[in-house]
């Protein structure tokens, strides 16, 4: 799915959702960004309240600067192990509230 800035610029794509266990809640939204014909992409998690569904465009926009998400915690080969340290580090870069994966 398709997520662009607030300004209408293209930012890049929802990869996948994670979600939590427990809650079944989506926490994060993982975005792919760069690349071209899948090589080269980049990954971003992006704790899921940074993003607002646009339903007559039916795409996502992110609420913050592609700058900000480009120098946030980020993959391209190998995924982190997406633990409750690595979402602390992400919702602390992004000054969000951390969401706690271990209450279920």
């Amino acid at each position: 799915m398709k997520v662009e800035s607030r300004d209408g610029d293209s930012v890049g794509s929802v990869h996948a959702f994670m979600v939590h266990k427990g809650t079944g809640r989506v926490t994060h939204a993982v975005l792919s960004l760069g690349g071209f014909l899948g090589m080269g992409k980049s990954f971003y998690p992006l704790p899921f309240a940074l993003l607002q569904f646009d339903l007559i465009r039916d795409l996502y926009m992110v609420t913050i600067d592609k700058r900000v998400l480009e120098g946030g915690p980020s993959w391209a080969n190998n995924a982190p192990v997406f633990d409750q340290a690595y979402a602390d580090r992400v919702a602390s870069y992004y000054g969000s509230s951390s969401e706690n994966l271990t209450v279920g």
